[in-house]
């Protein structure tokens, strides 16, 4: 029964943590970046888009299809940031103990 009681105590820490982190994580913005700072995108620690940035040369109606795919690019690029700071601050909380396949953050 100490396993038992151990192993309570354990996760109530973890989930403890784990709340901790996702709060962390919501309050945290990253900036994604394409075309050499043309645009810019940024985003919540929830992959949510923030802010977007176009630069003005790039308005131009013949340029549209290219600013379309510079904004893909920059929120791929901010969303890749927000899932790799994710993983890390996820190893910390579970002291690097891995999470069954298919397990992810409680979002």
């Amino acid at each position: 029964m100490k396993n038992l009681a151990g192993l309570m105590k354990q996760a109530s820490q973890m989930q403890s943590k784990m709340q901790e982190m996702q709060s962390r994580l919501e309050a945290m913005e990253t900036e994604g970046v394409a075309g050499a700072g043309l645009v810019k995108v940024v985003l919540s620690g929830k992959s949510e888009m923030k802010r977007l940035h176009i630069d003005p040369k790039l308005a131009d109606p013949a340029e549209m299809e290219m600013l379309q795919d510079l904004i893909v690019a920059a929120h791929a690029d901010a969303k890749q940031k927000i899932e790799a700071i994710m993983a890390e601050e996820m190893q910390k909380v579970t002291g690097g103990m891995q999470l069954p396949p298919g397990m992810k953050l409680p979002f």
